[in-house]
């Protein structure tokens, strides 16, 4: 349930790119008004002009609207060019909340003229049905008040967790954030395995998909944790364990690509931190 008091603030998204359009999708599906939003996108899609009442506002539109909330959804590369021209924009009470992949609190901060009312967050793309998730940690700035809202905020588009450190955001990347790529390499591996056991490309795809859509949805819905799940239908000596013996070796196997490929996700989202301080 959304409070009536977010449904009454102006909302600036800063990026209309694949997360930025995502969550504006997603927001809009769960109840937040088109005249909420404006925005910034240099080039944006026919669907994203139509979808919300101001495209790229000007100096005084900005200052006008002064919005409560600001989303900055822009490629991490970019925070030190376009950043710093949203501080006519923000005002002391200004929510500032950063989906930016490895760029801290306080460098956000700084070039922000030093604001200090931001919230870090790293969502997923499920976000435009609903489904995403949403890793959050705010500076010292931030009220219980505006901390409830930028909650709620990412809670109307999927399932939400504060974090305790900047520091943890590396593994939040590497599991949520980058996560939904690797399910949808694994539904198109799995797709290309079928075919090369003689199914059709079209058979191949419904039986990868709805088999994954099922499996999530059974570790949804019941407290029974995925490694239990898995033994449920692992017979001895079956079909399933004949698989999982290839998938489950130690020396490349899955759990070993898994580990190695979060660690490259990881290590990736703490480079672009420390560049943030080569800058600074």
């Amino acid at each position: 349930m959304i409070p009536d008091s977010l449904l009454k603030q102006r909302i600036l998204l800063v990026g209309g790119g694949k997360m930025g359009s995502a969550l504006l999708q997603g927001w809009l599906a769960a109840g937040f008004g088109v005249a909420q939003f404006m925005v910034n996108e240099p080039a944006p899609s026919d669907d994203l002009a139509a979808s919300v009442a101001v495209v790229n506002p000007t100096a005084e539109q900005l200052e006008q609207s002064m919005p409560d909330i600001i989303v900055l959804a822009i490629k991490p590369q970019m925070a030190d060019s376009v950043l710093p021209d949203l501080i006519p924009a923000v005002r002391r009470s200004t929510v500032v909340i950063s989906l930016l992949a490895g760029q801290s609190i306080e460098h956000l901060s700084a070039l922000l003229g030093g604001h200090d009312v931001i919230v870090r967050t790293m969502p997923n793309t499920p976000a435009a049905i609903g489904l995403g998730m949403t890793a959050l940690i705010a500076s010292d700035g931030v009220s219980v008040a505006q901390k409830q809202d930028a909650g709620h905020l990412m809670q109307a588009v999927g399932e939400t967790v504060w974090l305790d450190s900047q520091k943890q955001m590396d593994a939040v990347t590497a599991i949520s954030g980058s996560g939904p790529a690797y399910v949808f390499y694994l539904a198109e591996t799995m797709m290309s395995a079928g075919v090369s056991l003689g199914l059709s490309e079209e058979m191949a795809l419904q039986l990868a998909r709805q088999t994954i859509v099922g499996a999530a949805t059974m570790m949804v819905q019941s407290d029974t944790s995925p490694s239990q799940l898995r033994r449920n239908v692992t017979s001895p000596n079956g079909t399933t364990e004949a698989a999982l013996d290839v998938l489950m070796a130690e020396t490349g196997g899955l759990g070993t690509l898994m580990r190695q490929a979060t660690q490259a996700a990881a290590l990736r989202n703490r480079q672009l931190a420390d560049l943030d301080k080569d800058d600074d």
